[in-house]
Order: C-alpha cells, then sequence, then structure tokens
C-alpha cells in the first residue's frame, strides 16, 4: 500500500515511491495561490525579470528628450513606467485576459518615438549636449525638455484608442479566425530570436560574469530543480517537522541574478574589475551608478498631465499606431505562449478581446501619465514562467502591486539599477532563448511533415530576418515623398515579428491547406473540450460572469463570457477541477 507525504512548500502530495518529479509538470497552474511568502518571492523575481527592459526604455528616449545630462528627471521617469505598469499588470490580471501576464514597457512604440524626436523641429539644442552648460531646473531647459516628451504624449494616447476600439469590439476576436498557428508561431519566435543584438551587447560587456549568471540559471532550473531542501515547518497536525522545499524549481531566475550581483559587489569592493570607464568589464562594477541611489526621492506619486497638457503630431500618431498594431500582434501571440506554460486552456475570444482593450487602456493611461511610452505583455516574464514552473496569477497579481509601491519609492527602486549589465545579458540569453521555443512549440499542432507547412514557417522567419537587416544597412532605400509614410514603412519594414507574422498569416490563410494540416481543427476540439475550464480561468472576478452569462443579451458584449455556449456537463467537471480557482476569484 502507497504511503503519500505531504511537501507543504507546494501544496502537493506524492506517492513515497515517487521520488523523481515530473520537470514538465507546473509545480503552481494559474488558478493557484502558493503561500505568502514564496508569493513575496517570486513577486520580486518578476518584477527583477521586468527591470531590464523597463529601465531601459527611459533611458533610450532620455538622449532624444535633452535629458542625458538630469540623471533626476531620468530617475522619475523610470518611477513612472514602473508605477504605470503595475497599474494595468492589476488590470490584466483581475478584469483582462486574466493569465499571469505582466505588462510593461513596449519596444515596439520605442522606434516610432526615435524617428518622431529624430525630426528637425525637435532637435535638441547644442547647449543642452553640454553637462556644464546644463541647469536642470532652468525654466527654459524645462521647456525644453517637457515640449518633446507631451508631443510624444499626445500621440501615444491617440493612438492607444485604435487598440481600445480593436479590443472591446471585439475586432481582434473575429480575426482570430484567421490567425493559426504559423502565424503565432513565428510571431512569438522573433520576439525573442530577434533580441540576439541587445542580448549580445549586454552579456559582451563582461563575458565571464554573464556566462557565470547563464551557467546558474541553467544549474538551478534545469540540474537542481528536482533537488529539495530540507526547512523546518509547523502545522497543527505534524507540529513542528522538516519539510521539503523545491527552492531551485522555484527561484533559480532570482537566485542567479543574486548570486552573480553578489560577485560583482566582491570585485567591486575589492577593484578587481576595472575602475577606468573605458576598460573592458568596467560595467560590471556595481557603483556605475551608485550616485543614482543618494540623489533620488525618497518619495514620488506620478499623476496624470505631470509634465503639462500632451499635444499631437500627425506623423507621431501614424507612427504610434504602427506600433500599436506590431504590439497586438506580438501580445496574441503571447496569450496563447502564457496559457500553454501556466496550465491554462487556450484563451476564449472574450478574453483575448478584453486583453487587447485592457492593453489599449495601458498605452492611453501610459501617454497620460508621461511615460514616453506604451505597455505590451512582457515576454521575458512569460518565459519566467516555464523556467520557475510557477503559472500562478495571483504572483503576477503581487508583483503588479510591488511595481506600483516602488513606482512611488524612488530610493528603493533606484537600488536595482546598480544591477550590472552582464548580469542581465546573462538572463536574456536565457530568456530570450525560451520565448523563443515557446513560439516554436505552438507548431505542435500543426502537421509538420507537410512541405507547404515548413516552406510558410521558413520563409516567414527567414523573410523577417533579411528584410529588416537590408533596410538597417541601407536606410535611405525608402523616399516616397512624404516624412509620414516614410516613417511608416521604416518601422513596419523593420519589425522583425510585424514581417514573419505578416507572411506567416497571409500565406496560411491563402495556400490551399486542411484545418488538421495548418493545426485549426486542434485548436477547435481543445477549444471546445476546455470550454469549462475557461469559464473558470477567465471569467470575470467578484461573481461578474455569474450574475451576467445566463442573460442572453450579453451574447452581443464581445469581452463578455455567455452562458448559453457551455454544457451542463462541462460546468460541472470544470467546477470540481478548478474549485481553487473560483475561490481565487472570491478572494480577489
Amino acid at each position: 500500500m502507497d504511503e503519500s507525504v505531504s511537501d507543504e512548500a507546494t501544496g502537493k502530495h506524492s506517492p513515497k515511491g515517487r521520488e523523481e518529479r515530473d520537470r514538465n509538470k507546473l509545480t503552481y497552474c494559474v488558478t493557484d495561490v502558493p503561500p505568502w511568502y514564496l508569493c513575496i518571492f517570486l513577486a520580486f523575481q518578476h518584477y527583477l525579470t521586468a527591470f531590464g527592459a523597463n529601465i531601459s526604455i527611459p533611458l533610450l528616449l532620455s538622449e532624444r528628450l535633452c535629458l542625458q545630462h538630469d540623471s533626476l528627471t531620468q530617475g522619475r521617469l523610470i518611477n513612472c513606467i514602473f508605477f504605470v505598469s503595475g497599474l494595468i499588470t492589476v488590470l490584466q490580471v483581475t478584469l483582462g485576459v486574466r493569465l499571469p501576464i505582466l505588462q510593461g514597457g513596449t519596444f515596439s512604440l520605442v522606434t516610432p518615438a526615435m524617428a518622431l524626436l529624430s525630426l528637425p523641429e525637435f532637435e535638441c539644442p547644442a547647449w543642452t549636449q553640454n553637462a556644464s552648460l546644463v541647469n536642470t531646473s532652468s525654466p527654459v531647459f524645462i521647456e525644453v525638455w517637457q515640449s518633446r516628451l507631451q508631443t510624444l504624449q499626445g500621440s501615444i494616447m491617440v493612438a492607444s484608442v485604435l487598440q481600445i476600439v480593436v479590443g472591446f469590439s471585439g475586432l481582434i476576436g473575429f480575426l482570430m479566425r484567421f490567425i493559426g498557428p504559423l502565424t503565432i508561431a513565428p510571431t512569438v519566435t522573433l520576439i525573442g530570436f530577434s533580441l540576439y543584438d541587445s542580448a549580445g551587447d549586454k552579456a559582451g560587456s563582461h563575458w565571464g560574469i554573464s556566462a557565470m549568471t547563464t551557467a546558474l540559471i541553467v544549474l538551478f532550473s534545469q540540474y537542481l530543480c528536482r533537488v529539495p531542501l530540507p526547512v523546518p515547518s509547523y502545522n497543527k497536525v505534524q507540529k513542528l517537522h522538516i519539510s521539503r522545499f523545491y527552492i531551485f524549481q522555484i527561484m533559480p531566475i532570482l537566485l542567479g541574478i543574486m548570486v552573480s550581483w553578489l560577485v560583482c559587489y566582491l570585485l567591486t569592493i575589492y577593484d578587481v574589475l576595472p575602475s577606468d570607464p573605458d576598460r573592458y568589464g568596467y560595467l560590471a562594477r556595481t557603483d556605475v551608478k551608485g550616485n543614482v541611489i543618494g540623489r533620488a526621492a525618497w518619495f514620488n506619486f506620478p499623476y496624470p498631465g505631470q509634465w503639462g497638457v500632451p499635444t499631437v503630431s500627425l506623423a507621431g500618431v501614424f507612427g504610434m499606431m504602427a506600433g500599436i498594431v506590431c504590439s497586438m500582434a506580438e501580445s496574441v501571440g503571447d496569450y496563447h505562449s502564457c496559457a500553454r506554460l501556466s496550465g491554462a486552456p487556450p484563451p476564449p475570444k472574450h478574453a483575448i478581446n478584453r486583453g487587447i482593450g485592457i492593453e489599449g487602456l495601458g498605452s492611453l493611461l501610459a501617454g497620460a501619465f508621461g511615460t514616453g511610452n506604451g505597455t505590451t505583455s512582457f515576454s521575458e516574464n512569460i518565459a519566467a514562467l516555464g523556467i520557475t514552473k510557477v503559472g500562478s496569477r495571483a504572483v503576477i497579481l503581487l508583483s503588479g502591486l510591488v511595481m506600483i509601491v516602488l513606482g512611488m519609492l524612488g530610493k528603493i527602486g533606484a537600488i536595482f539599477t546598480t544591477i550590472p549589465t552582464p548580469v542581465i545579458g546573462g538572463m536574456f540569453l536565457i530568456m530570450f532563448g525560451v520565448i523563443g521555443a515557446a513560439g516554436i512549440s505552438n507548431l505542435q499542432t500543426t502537421d509538420m511533415n507537410s512541405s507547404r507547412n515548413i516552406f510558410i514557417f521558413g520563409f516567414s522567419m527567414f523573410s523577417a530576418l533579411t528584410i529588416p537587416n537590408w533596410i538597417l544597412k541601407n536606410p535611405n532605400a525608402l523616399q516616397t515623398g512624404v516624412k509620414e509614410l516614410d516613417q511608416v514603412l521604416q518601422i513596419l519594414l523593420t519589425t522583425h515579428m510585424f514581417i514573419g507574422g505578416f507572411f506567416g498569416c497571409f500565406l496560411d490563410n491563402t495556400i490551399p491547406g486542411t484545418k488538421r494540416e495548418r493545426g485549426l481543427l486542434c485548436l477547435e476540439q481543445e477549444n471546445t473540450e476546455e470550454a469549462g475550464k475557461s469559464s473558470q480561468v477567465y471569467d470575470l472576478p467578484f461573481g461578474i460572469s455569474s450574475r451576467l452569462s445566463s442573460h442572453s443579451w450579453v451574447r452581443y458584449i464581445p469581452f463578455c463570457p455567455w452562458d448559453g455556449d457551455r454544457t451542463a456537463t462541462q460546468k460541472y467537471s470544470s467546477q470540481k477541477e478548478f474549485s481553487v480557482g473560483k475561490d481565487f476569484d472570491e478572494a480577489l
């Protein structure tokens, strides 16, 4: 007779004879709620994972905003983007797509922003390039950078209306019938693989530290993931006893960053790393941005219109709309990847509609608050779900609250700016690789023995790598005589995931092929079988869905679930299997 033992660290029960855990099995699924102490650690891990991307966007824009010599304003922009990201994350997890998906700044809006600020009328005055001539408290200098940021704000806010309409009107749900695995796979794959240059630049600042970070994350997540640590525990039944805590499986990224960060700190205080900024390895020091901590304010509360009244540029609106389109395509792929990695069924149309609509609302709020950017789903954090095997949306909800709090505490947030660049680069080598693999995994429902599918995926991928590379090497090739049109073409044709997704979608919907061959039949069967589960995972919280879904008129609201599509058997089985998710909804 098998004897069961309790594993309090994961809340699971396993037979005594099964010491070998399945590495593909999630520790916590989307509706599970880990213990509070694990939630805190995991929330900070997601915060740290998103930190590199969130902090890099304001730093990239600061030079074009004439702020390269105003570190305090840069710090306020960083706090602002974290505050808004946390706010939208909470909305997305509770009212949006309801997956454990973190919201943050989007690089798809950085390119049009840089193009807009490159126009002659926005060229920075020569005196702003000289640190000795810049008086950051001068009204003249404040007017210089605020006027540019106000134009960014207005353009982003107008362009975000497109995403709000597409989401809440249900248009994105209608378009999903044309977006199959052969569209999602190249789009998501290129999100990761196209970032090799950024990962290489950061890792190349000190390959030794980067390799150590990567090796630690691989060691913790792949080799030691099934090795438990004994920890003292207490409960009313067993009293004081020893439990097994799978720390390496749950927090490999955080552990890898912390260990590498500590090594860099020791190498810095003992002057092993060079102190000359021009020497290789200087960026591995932990005191490179040490002055930011001392100068940052303890408390800073972002609010809409803090930089003044937004203005609108027609060229900026068209450019931002192009970026919004790319962001929506990316997010749809992210929803499917997140569902796959968090143990959730495929997202239904009403959840995708709400998710895209909430992201549009997030970009509107980001523009109003003045981040200089919008919001989108963070692929890096989706990859973290696959590595940590923790897909709980309670963790992401807490991570959103952490970002809101730290977005108001300037000094605490500034501490994390001392994470050395090569440590971030080593983490990116893992993150972006997992994102690419998650994209390729969407092909498992298709027939990859089909020459049709091989052609579509191969051509889409290779074209998406070739065309942007050629245009970046020949920036004057696109000259139509209309500046706004040139900017839009430049943005679209240099965005890898847009080109890959476009070719994948066009070819998949025009080249003859059966539903089974395209992977659509498997998705339809999966959606039907998982309809009951979807009602629990993706339904609105606070009992809203149960009160509305029984009314027939709800079927005409694209972002609300309707009970008419579910059978009583599916609802009964899903209520038993997802009772934990119901308790979580009530707790919200």
